[in-house]
């Protein structure tokens, strides 16, 4: 028997891997863990600072990531080669996509601005585009070992998703 199996898959690892659960969610488990990322950075949006609200963006990114990481591998494990119940990857890549929204955060009431949820929606659609379709060497990230394999291409779609909403916020606002 697999020693893996004989052990205990804890409770920490499996919370971040799923990103608090959103990986068990039956019906698109990657577009969940984007969501909770979309939901979980509200907060930030209504900081008033765009800077503070970026720089924060930017922290959860790096912490969250190197958890990621470490989840993925133990999540491996049990689950097998790049679970679809670990989504901690979507919600860093959907965090990496948003990176732009951070100028909503200096406007009053952001989450009552239709132009902020407009942009909001934009950025989950690019992000889930670059993360299912994979081009411009997102699937290559794939390959990458273990859980940054799995965090990696995520990563990817998430730049090319933030450069892209950056560039239509500027050309569209």
């Amino acid at each position: 028997m697999n020693t893996a199996k004989q052990r205990h898959f804890h409770f920490f690892p499996k919370m971040i891997a799923t990103s608090f659960g959103a990986g068990f969610w039956p019906y698109g488990p990657g577009t969940a863990g984007a969501v909770i990322g979309l939901v979980l950075w509200l907060p930030l949006a209504l900081t008033g600072y765009p800077t503070g609200t970026f720089l924060a963006t930017l922290g959860l990114i790096v912490v969250f990531t190197a958890l990621g990481i470490w989840s993925a591998n133990i999540a491996e494990e049990f689950w097998g080669p790049d679970p679809s119940k670990v989504v901690m990857d979507e919600t860093v890549g959907q965090w990496i996509a948003m990176l732009p929204l951070s100028v909503f955060a200096a406007t009053p009431s952001p989450l009552s601005s239709g132009s902020f949820w407009l942009w909001a929606i934009v950025s989950l659609i690019l992000f889930r585009f670059f993360d299912i379709v994979k081009p411009l060497g997102v699937r290559k990230m794939e390959e990458l070992p273990g859980g940054t394999g799995v965090m990696a291409d995520d990563i990817l779609a998430g730049i090319y998703s933030a450069a892209i909403l950056a560039l239509s916020m500027y050309f569209f606002n």
